[in-house]
């Protein structure tokens, strides 16, 4: 404008001062020329936005692409906000909250994030089943972006595929045109009697045109039938050519629910030469749904390739009966049916049968009477299931394990609460008959068989992961090596050890005392398997997550492990007992010769320690335990270095004088320890539970040292201390229980506490008070 402006104000002064139109016309061309140099000169010297496009991203169109999934599907960024969502994750998962908090449990919450830090580690993970409200999901999580910087999180309910839907997909497919160019006319019809969807030459027929579209109307508005029950389509008038209908049930909800209708030409010779049976087997051959027809006699007519995998007929040699398929208490009602839908009204249903090859899973039969087909009266149905099937066994097992778990970690609390009192009734006993003493070897023969089953709450404690460990950074040839001499001994001269170490195997973090037990227990019962002799082998080599990815294994994470493989050449295990050797006091030794605990141990101990065992055997070629560790990435720290050997604590500085308040509900326990604090000199007060701890305080008493228990009615021990610490400053406090400090120290969730596990010594209770009171 600026430019212009001048140009007119040049223009009018020429004009005054000359005159002259030729000179107006010159000077205007000349100053039009350089406010358009000048305008294009100041283009090019404009700065360039040298960061590009800085706009946020366009969510929207995340949105709409999302929201053509049919699974729930989220997008979070790394601080773990919900960015994008579709309509179902808002429904499946109400909240709008990210994953993994989307009102899960504990266990499922987990799970996820774990494949959380895979994906952002690896660029994806998946989980097989989570629940929620009874239903269970898949959960498949990548990450995304330009600069990798979301996570793109698919949950995909995990059920069985609908056969209506199914067949409604079929024959508006491939396999509908397949139909119609044989001469077969197809269509899906739903409960409601309208149409779902068509092949191209049943619209033809009924609506004048392949293309036509008929879904949502009526079916029987698009059939009629006369007098005698001959069928013919309503659009072809008086001159119409009479079809004949086969009605295929998809449902077990009787004749009037949801089906396939196939319609072929009726030229009365159908019935005679068996033209229209061999339609509909070359239709049956071309479903993947497992189908079958059956005359009226119960005899095998056809059976398609589906039908024969589920059946278990691996040779195509068809019995004569649908019985001869199931086990033998199932014959008789397999044969009942069928006799029952072969005459009379047509019917459809369902009855649960177990098949010879699967004796222990019952599957549904579906069975559906049949008109107007010659010999076939009857059509039946097998759906394969056995991925739905596996996915339960697993969940299932999982499950139980757990449950099993939580079983064997209550039991070894309170057995350790037993057996504390056994203990230090004995040491208390021990120190009035010294040795040589006639009540000693007694004495002593209680205390050690007291320990002996210490030892078994240990492996309880271990299997269901409720144990104490001491991890440290070790590798597994120097584990192997250090208990390989032991290991010699316990196999005899019959077993031969032999021991191989791959080169490059990572470091890792495990405990090393319960890892030479893992090696251990899979020595001994290689050994026992082997009662004959044999060889025992023990392998360490490294896994990269290429061995992993070419495993193809749906439990073992992609990632860097360490390999610890045992194997002998003993009897094997028989591939009914393989899924059951890792369950407690499970053992198919003779009686008298294991407690069952070897095994369930092991699993304990690797699970606990981060790593995955599995176990491959074949009777009488032998036994495979593989033990994945994964492999540390870091420096080893100052608190995970070897620990120094703990030096007992003489006699004579075992002795005090503080004033300790003890506080246990068990009465057995509360009185060995008060004895024996009380016999190192200490003053003891006992209180039965956290609210009478309490008291002791609001009634004015102080004391050097409270040593609670963890787990106790009315107020546990870990309430009572944070009560006390909010009121009367820094207490010290010595927490005592038979479960494990790593699993109690979660939810105790207080600084400069010690920690006694039960079952303990006098001696050890006295170190311990000792210590506590040091610090």
């Amino acid at each position: 404008m600026i430019i212009a402006a001048a140009v007119a104000l040049s223009l009018l002064l020429v004009w005054l001062v000359t005159g002259e139109a030729i000179l107006l016309v010159v000077t205007a061309a000349g100053l039009i020329g350089l406010g358009g140099f000048l305008f294009v000169a100041a283009r090019l010297q404009r700065p360039v936005d040298a960061s590009g496009d800085t706009s946020p991203p366009d969510w929207s169109v995340a949105y709409s692409a999302i929201e053509l999934d049919r699974a729930a599907v989220a997008i979070s960024d790394r601080a773990g906000r919900l960015l994008c969502a579709n309509g179902r994750f808002n429904l499946w998962f109400e909240g709008l909250q990210a994953p993994p908090d989307i009102g899960l449990s504990e266990s499922d919450r987990e799970l996820l994030l774990k494949a959380g830090r895979s994906a952002w580690r690896d660029g994806r993970a998946s989980v097989d089943a989570i629940s929620k409200r009874a239903i269970t999901y898949r959960v498949d999580v990548q990450r995304t972006g330009a600069a990798d910087e979301y996570l793109l999180w698919r949950f995909a309910q995990v059920e069985s595929i609908s056969t209506e839907a199914l067949a409604i997909d079929l024959v508006a497919g491939k396999v509908g045109r397949a139909l119609a160019q044989a001469g077969v006319m197809a269509v899906t019809v739903g409960p409601e009697g309208r149409v779902r969807s068509s092949n191209a030459a049943f619209a033809l027929r009924a609506a004048g045109s392949e293309t036509a579209n008929i879904a949502n109307r009526d079916c029987a508005a698009l059939l009629r039938m006369d007098e005698k029950g001959t069928v013919y389509f309503a659009r072809e008038g008086r001159h119409a050519s009479p079809i004949r209908l086969l009605h295929v049930p998809l449902s077990a909800d009787g004749p009037d629910g949801a089906a396939i209708l196939l319609a072929l030409d009726d030229d009365g010779r159908a019935a005679q030469d068996g033209a229209g049976h061999m339609h509909v087997e070359q239709l049956l051959s071309n479903l993947p749904l497992g189908l079958a027809l059956v005359d009226r006699d119960g005899r095998f007519l056809f059976a398609n390739d589906a039908f024969l995998r589920v059946a278990g007929v691996h040779d195509g040699k068809l019995p004569s009966y649908p019985g001869d398929l199931v086990v033998a208490e199932d014959k008789a009602a397999v044969s009942d049916t069928i006799r029952r839908y072969a005459g009379g009204q047509s019917m459809s249903g369902d009855i649960a049968v177990r098949l010879i090859d699967q004796p222990d899973e019952a599957i549904a039969l579906s069975i559906a009477g049949l008109r107007g087909l010659g010999n076939a009266a009857v059509l039946l149905g097998l759906k394969d299931n056995s991925e739905e099937v596996k996915l339960k066994r697993q969940v299932a097992q999982a499950t139980k394990m757990q449950a099993v778990g939580q079983l064997a970690g209550g039991v070894a609390h309170d057995f350790n609460n037993i057996l504390t009192a056994i203990i230090g009734y004995c040491d208390l006993m021990l120190l009035r008959h010294p040795p040589g003493d006639s009540d000693y070897d007694d004495i002593q023969q209680i205390k050690n068989n007291s320990n002996r089953a210490a030892s078994l709450t240990r492996q309880l404690l271990a299997f269901s992961r409720q144990q104490t460990l001491r991890p440290q950074i070790l590798q597994l040839p120097d584990v192997v090596a250090e208990v390989s001499h032991l290991l010699k001994r316990l196999l005899g001269e019959g077993v031969q050890l032999e021991v191989n170490h791959s080169r490059g195997i990572g470091a890792v973090r495990a405990d090393p005392g319960q890892l030479e037990q893992v090696i251990i227990n899979l020595g001994v019962n290689a050994r026992d398997a082997m009662p004959n002799g044999g060889t025992l082998r023990i392998e360490t080599k490294p896994v990269s997550p290429a061995d992993v990815r070419a495993m193809r294994s749906e439990i073992l994470p992609i990632g860097e492990y360490a390999l610890l493989s045992v194997s002998d050449t003993g009897t094997g295990i028989p591939r009914d007992h393989i899924g059951k050797i890792f369950e407690p006091f499970f053992t198919t030794k003779e009686v008298g010769k294991g407690t069952g605990l070897g095994l369930s141990t092991v699993y304990g101990i690797v699970k606990q320690s981060g790593g995955f065992i599995f176990a491959d055997s074949e009777v009488g070629k032998g036994t495979r335990f593989d033990v994945y560790l994964p492999t540390h990435v870091g420096d080893v720290s100052a608190g995970e270095a070897k620990a120094e050997p703990v030096k007992e604590t003489p006699e004579e500085e075992m002795w005090g004088n503080a004033n300790i308040l003890l506080v246990e509900d068990e009465d057995m326990v509360r009185a060995v320890a008060e004895r024996a604090l009380v016999r190192q000199g200490y003053t003891v007060e006992t209180a039965r539970d956290g609210e009478e701890g309490l008291q002791h305080f609001a009634d004015g008493k102080r004391y050097d040292l409270i040593i609670s228990d963890v787990v106790m009615p009315n107020m546990d021990g870990p309430s009572m201390a944070r009560k006390l610490r909010a009121d009367y400053g820094d207490v010290r406090i010595l927490f005592m229980s038979g479960y494990a400090e790593e699993q109690l120290r979660q939810s105790i969730n207080l600084d400069n506490v010690h920690f006694l596990p039960k079952p303990f010594s006098v001696q050890q209770i006295a170190e311990a008070v000792k210590n506590a009171l040091k610090n």
